[in-house]
């Protein structure tokens, strides 16, 4: 009789193991809240046992930060990409704040939202939660600084102009948990029209920018071979 041979399993080095389970962490935050992140389930879903989770994660919590953090760093990246830094500043804020209304990072939204109510309990996060909106308040006061040089915004703070917009942005946010807006009000410009204003821009320019450049996007799509 003729044994079968065995798959051959590849031994991870500690740091792909480590960036693998906070990836899943990531992902089953993105998907069903930062309340299920628990180093049983992470290890049910990497099929391992749970004591290897512990290994690197000794505390759910850590692990609970740090898949905040990974989310949110992509959640920067992808909406201030950083190899599109040759792009005019107005189309870059155009992309990151017509993103954010139109629900595209609806997924993030309500992860902020939910990292928010329980930094509260859990110090790890409340670190986490600080460490990103200063990097991506940081990003956010980097492109205004870098269109007023341009000559395609006008403003005398760009931090005060960055504030005003994330924290419309965080009040958007806050309802990414209602299927309807209440009242049935459209509030999806609000940030945007708060950076215009703060900026000097016309009111829908931002949103014309972004339809410009979704077309474009579209138009090289289309000419581009598979």
């Amino acid at each position: 009789m003729t044994s079968r041979p065995q798959p051959k399993h590849t031994r991870k080095s500690p740091q792909e193991r480590r960036a693998e389970i906070v990836r899943v962490a990531a992902r089953i935050a993105l998907e069903e809240g930062l309340e299920l992140i628990t180093l049983r389930r992470v290890a049910q879903d990497l099929e391992v046992r749970p004591g290897l989770i512990g290994h690197y994660f000794p505390a759910a919590d850590e692990l609970l930060a740090e898949a905040f953090t990974h989310a949110t760093t992509e959640e920067r990246e992808s909406l201030l990409p950083p190899g599109e830094a040759d792009l005019p500043p107005v189309d870059r804020l155009a992309r990151f704040l017509v993103g954010l209304a139109d629900g595209d990072y609806l997924g993030l939204s309500r992860l902020w939202l939910n990292a928010r109510h329980l930094s509260r309990f859990k110090a790890s996060l409340r670190l986490a939660v600080r460490a990103q909106e200063s990097r991506t308040r940081a990003a956010l006061v980097d492109l205004i600084d870098e269109g007023v040089r341009a000559g395609e915004f006008t403003t005398d703070d760009s931090m005060r102009t960055a504030l005003h917009t994330l924290i419309a942005v965080d009040g958007l946010g806050s309802y990414a948990n209602d299927e309807a807006p209440p009242e049935e009000l459209d509030m999806r410009d609000v940030a945007i029209e708060t950076a215009e204003t703060r900026l000097g821009l016309p009111l829908g320019t931002l949103r014309a920018r972004a339809r410009s450049a979704g077309a474009a996007g579209s138009a090289a799509g289309r000419s581009t071979p598979r």
